[in-house]
């Protein structure tokens, strides 16, 4: 039997980022891409690059409506922009962090540099066993690895960038994710976050007709209508419990609520402290709303990415253990390996995000459930809109809306009925 309570919203802290104050701003150049990801909910639209212009509009909307830290430049496969060196350079001239989303398909080491020498602040590649990557279709997780580690030490080897990895979490790979958490700590020196996205899809078995305004629709036209996974209901929870259960220490400290769920994790942060042999523990949600909110205080924003000097200044972190449990047990485990080998007090401990994405949950009444506050915002026609439904306004003109479907109403009425 697990040692580990069962996940409670109220025992964690509730980030507070809103609409308007957030970590991050979701800016997408282009909507071609170079690679087909099964659960990816963007259509691919060949030539559908924008003009500086018109990128510099949107960051104008993002100023307007939005104070961040961070720009994700996202897609898309960003790197296929041929001006991809100045958006960077766009974003960074108005003192935000760019962090470009990549598959890294087309990084090479001088596009790397000339990110890095226009402001370039990190990147975070997208790499799942269920992608059509040439040469890497059909490979484990584990195999996957390899892979993983090669980006790592390519954005390492110019220095001063944040590194990150992404994978979508389907049944196929559920049992694996713990392979990418483990292959996480072992290269915590240069792998700064880790991100498991839940796979969501349009609802396939009927329950459901789905509507923009009052005009019934068909969902054929979008992205995510042509995913069909196994399972459709992988939450946060399911994905905690698999980590646990092969990586013992993992305690999340911090969380997004559903807008239609208060109880959800939509977005669940863990922070995980270690030197590379193992994990001392996780930062508790003190720490989590102390680098929040002192980050704002100090700068007016709150924390997006922190730089890869931060990540490895984790020990310094420990004098805040009088306030927050989580890292006062990490400060008992770390005096405890330094009076075996001292010299351990010479390497440093690393500090490296975990973060769980839950996307839009379909409640049995057709509500959408997305997630509040989500950074993951994006501009179209001069409004904040959530990225992962970018296409529905893209083919509908607004999102659409679920009600439950008439035949399934008639069927669970005839099913009372016959049991009355």
């Amino acid at each position: 039997m697990s040692s580990h309570p069962p996940l409670d919203h109220r025992k964690l802290y509730r980030l507070p980022w809103s609409v308007t104050d957030n970590i991050i701003a979701w800016l997408e150049p282009t909507k071609q891409c170079n690679l087909r990801c099964h659960g990816c909910y963007s259509a691919n639209v060949p030539g559908s690059h924008k003009s500086l212009a018109t990128i510099a509009h949107e960051l104008d909307v993002f100023e307007r409506f939005r104070q961040t830290d961070a720009v994700s430049i996202a897609g898309g496969e960003p790197l296929t922009h041929p001006q991809i060196v100045e958006v960077v350079r766009l974003v960074a001239g108005r003192g935000l962090k760019p962090i470009v989303n990549t598959n890294g398909l087309e990084l090479t080491p001088e596009l790397l540099r000339e990110l890095k020498a226009a402001g370039l602040k990190g990147f975070t590649f997208h790499i799942d066993s269920l992608q059509k990557r040439p040469g890497w279709t059909g490979k484990s997780e584990v195999e996957l690895n390899e892979l993983r580690l090669y980006y790592a030490r390519l954005a390492a080897s110019v220095g001063g960038l944040s590194c990150a990895f992404n994978a979508t979490v389907y049944d196929e790979n559920l049992e694996q994710i713990a392979d990418i958490l483990e292959w996480g700590r072992r290269h915590i020196d240069i792998v700064h976050g880790l991100v498991f996205i839940a796979i969501r899809a349009v609802e396939g078995d009927g329950r459901f007709d789905y509507y923009v305004g009052d005009r019934k629709i068909e969902t054929k036209p979008l992205a995510y209508d042509k995913i069909k996974p196994n399972r459709n209901d992988i939450g946060a929870p399911d994905v905690v419990a698999r980590l646990r259960e092969r990586c013992g220490a993992f305690d999340p400290c911090a969380y997004l609520n559903g807008t239609e769920k208060p109880d959800s994790f939509k977005w669940l942060m863990t922070l995980r402290i270690g030197d590379g042999k193992r994990i001392l523990g996780c930062a508790g949600p003190k720490f989590a709303e102390l680098a929040q909110v002192s980050n704002h205080l100090r700068r007016g924003r709150y924390l997006g990415y922190l730089s890869p000097e931060g990540h490895r200044r984790a020990r310094w972190m420990l004098l805040l253990s009088v306030l927050d449990g989580g890292l006062r047990e990490v400060w008992k485990r770390d005096v405890v390996a330094v009076l075996r080998d001292p010299l351990r007090l010479f390497r440093p401990l690393h500090l490296q995000s975990v973060m769980i994405i839950q996307p839009v949950d379909v409640l049995a009444d057709g509500r959408l459930s997305m997630c509040d506050s989500c950074p993951d915002v994006t501009v179209h026609k001069d409004e904040l809109v959530w990225s992962c439904r970018l296409d529905e306004r893209l083919k509908f003109g607004q999102l659409m809306r679920l009600a439950p479907a008439a035949r399934a109403a008639d069927r669970e009425r005839d099913e009372t009925e016959v049991t009355v």
